[in-house]
């Protein structure tokens, strides 16, 4: 499908963006005219994010973080600079039975997928309000929603971003940044197949109406149409992308 470039003179910064979702993100904002800060702790990756944006004549660049560090994470804010549209992707995807959770998983957990977006967020949020403008993308998960045995601390967490979605909701939008959460179903990523394993994955999927994994691409799409000015009435919103999985 050919994009239009409708986010030119936007500055996108895609956390987690070294692979899965994140990478395909980064790669359909950058193709709707977006310059893209790609960013995960993996420079490697990166750089071959950053490859494929700017082989499609997009614009991208590279900036390593680790997000549960709260000084690499404001200089991640620092360099990335004004920042138009932030995507709050990275996350851990931790498995374990609540009897048998370590406490040091959990910290882990909550200083990635809660701590982090919301310093980030928090960094980054005023330039979107004085400026006028922003969108911010949360990316949950359909575990937030429905009981899933062994995740209860990932599913805790990504149900803490999205009342995190709203309340910032309520914060920025006032001032004319929307914030938005959009919640993937299964979705065929390195990370849930060396996770969970092919089997355990299509299980997931089998419970969805469609019957599939999505494709992470898939999910890019309801990220991106949440970023651009065709979704701008939607604000303090939850975007289910999980093949009716949350519906039944």
């Amino acid at each position: 499908m050919e994009l239009t470039r409708e986010l030119t003179g936007k500055t996108a910064l895609v956390t987690g963006s070294t692979g899965g979702i994140g990478a395909e993100t980064a790669k359909l904002l950058a193709a709707a005219g977006a310059e893209v800060v790609v960013s995960g702790r993996n420079a490697e990756r990166g750089a071959a994010t950053v490859q494929a944006i700017t082989d499609s004549g997009g614009t991208a660049r590279f900036i390593a973080a680790e997000l549960t560090d709260l000084a690499s994470l404001r200089q991640l804010a620092d360099a990335a600079g004004e920042v138009d549209i932030l995507v709050n992707n990275a996350g851990v995807f931790p498995g374990a039975p609540t009897v048998e959770q370590d406490v040091e998983t959990f910290d882990a957990v909550l200083a990635a997928n809660i701590r982090a977006p919301y310093f980030l967020t928090a960094a980054l949020a005023p330039g979107m309000v004085a400026r006028g403008s922003g969108s911010i993308i949360n990316v949950s998960t359909m575990a937030a929603s429905i009981g899933i045995p062994g995740l209860s601390v990932y599913s805790a967490s990504k149900a803490a971003l999205e009342s995190l979605t709203r309340s910032w909701a309520a914060e920025f939008s006032p001032a004319g940044v929307r914030v938005n959460t959009v919640s993937p179903g299964p979705t065929r990523t390195d990370t849930i197949l060396t996770t969970v394993g092919e089997d355990a994955a299509q299980q997931f999927a089998d419970t969805t109406l469609l019957g599939r994994l999505a494709a992470p691409r898939e999910i890019a799409e309801a990220i991106l149409f949440l970023a651009t000015d065709r979704a701008g009435y939607i604000t303090g919103a939850n975007l289910a992308v999980d093949a009716g999985r949350t519906a039944v």
